[in-house]
């Protein structure tokens, strides 16, 4: 089954990727939280600024001028660059109840366009395509469509950890498709400005949270809305990473799975046990003492059908990462092969991840400590230096 929804993702991509975009361009408003200036931050802020979009306006949004962001953003905007879109830079502040990115994109709304028709969101640590923003929106010329979405798609570095990564985060995208069951990703996703206000997002839903995009989605499904998995939106990533450091990443989203969607934790839990269950007792069955040879034989056949099944949907993954980033072509055709040749382990780092959520609720979060206490209540434990 997994295998099967791998290539109608596949499918799904090449289908879009060959269609022609609708008209609907409105004028957007597109806020992006920032902190701090890493990896390829300034290749990524140009790529924002020279979307192929009839009119927008970018909101940068930072908690401190100390932030080293604001004085890079402040150095980069004011250098002349042709026409770009107006860009609106915003202190967004400090808040106690709420997570800094939330802060900032709360903020940022204050500097909205008042005449825009649409509201986008997108990280800084991800970089768009030229049509990003045109693909993004077109979507919601669909009254049916509350939200569209895209994904991030973490490119594989040098670094063992970083081909981990890619291998691990993209077997979550790959969840995504033509169906009711999508999720909003915060770092590409657009909603009309009516729908947002209609739905009361800023004050219900994120006044109290550190998951922007987990709290949009609820706001969706309550109100029985759709978000559009858009695949023209993936958004690649390219940071290099450690191990420790993609192991606190990756604990850290599935611990605020845990406290935002736990029907997602539950389900995800469930399915890596099963997984581990499977291969531990078919390894037990294999090594049993008085197995019959024709027993072993099938042990064997039930194991490797298992790994192979889950190394040719992360072939159709590298098929994917190829086709929708042409651009990077010499990097997957060196490091690719790690979306299906670490397939076998990525189960394993799951089930770790989703066993340690099950007993912490404490996050660090670009420097800040919280403590996820309930879908409404969050506490900011420590808050380092800028």
């Amino acid at each position: 089954m997994a295998l099967r929804d791998g290539y109608k993702f596949l499918a799904l991509v090449r289908r879009r990727r060959r269609e022609l975009l609708p008209g609907f361009a409105p004028l957007t408003s597109v806020i992006i939280p920032c902190k701090g200036v890493d990896g390829d931050w300034d290749k990524n802020l140009e790529a924002f600024l020279t979307q192929e979009f009839p009119a927008y306006q970018i909101i940068f949004a930072v908690a401190s001028e100390s932030d080293p962001a604001y004085a890079r953003l402040a150095e980069l905007l004011k250098r002349p660059a042709g026409a770009r879109p107006k860009t609106s830079p915003v202190v967004a502040g400090y808040a106690e109840g709420r997570g800094e990115k939330v802060n900032n994109l709360l903020r940022g709304l204050e500097a909205v366009d008042p005449a825009a028709q649409v509201l986008a969101f997108a990280d800084i640590d991800a970089r768009p395509g030229r049509d990003w923003l045109r693909s993004l929106v077109a979507p919601l010329e669909d009254p049916h469509v509350t939200v569209s979405s895209g994904f991030r798609w973490y490119l594989p570095r040098e670094g063992f950890a970083s081909r981990l990564r890619a291998a691990w985060d993209t077997s979550i995208a790959t969840l995504l498709g033509d169906h009711d069951h999508n999720f909003a990703w915060g770092g590409s996703m657009a909603i009309r400005a009516a729908d947002f206000r209609r739905l009361q997002v800023a004050e219900r839903y994120w006044a109290s949270t550190v998951s922007d995009d987990y709290a949009l989605t609820r706001a969706v499904r309550e109100a029985q809305g759709h978000i559009h998995f858009e695949p023209r939106c993936l958004v690649a990533s390219h940071e290099e990473c450690a191990v420790r450091d993609f192991l606190r990443w990756a604990n850290r989203q599935i611990i605020i799975t845990r406290v935002y969607a736990p029907h997602l934790w539950w389900l995800g839990l469930a399915a890596h046990s099963l997984y581990a269950l499977s291969m531990l007792l078919g390894l037990a069955g294999l090594f049993a003492p008085g197995a019959s040879s024709r027993a072993r034989l099938a042990v064997v056949m039930w194991l490797v059908a298992i790994q192979v099944l889950g190394m040719g949907k992360g072939r159709l993954r590298s098929i994917v990462a190829r086709e929708s980033f042409p651009e990077e072509g010499e990097t997957l055709k060196r490091f690719g092969g790690c979306y299906w040749r670490w397939a076998p382990l990525v189960p394993w780092v799951m089930l770790y991840n989703f066993v340690v959520a099950g007993f912490v609720r404490r996050i660090e979060w670009r420097g800040v400590v919280y403590e996820l206490r309930s879908m409404q209540e969050v506490r900011v434990l420590r808050r380092d230096a800028v």
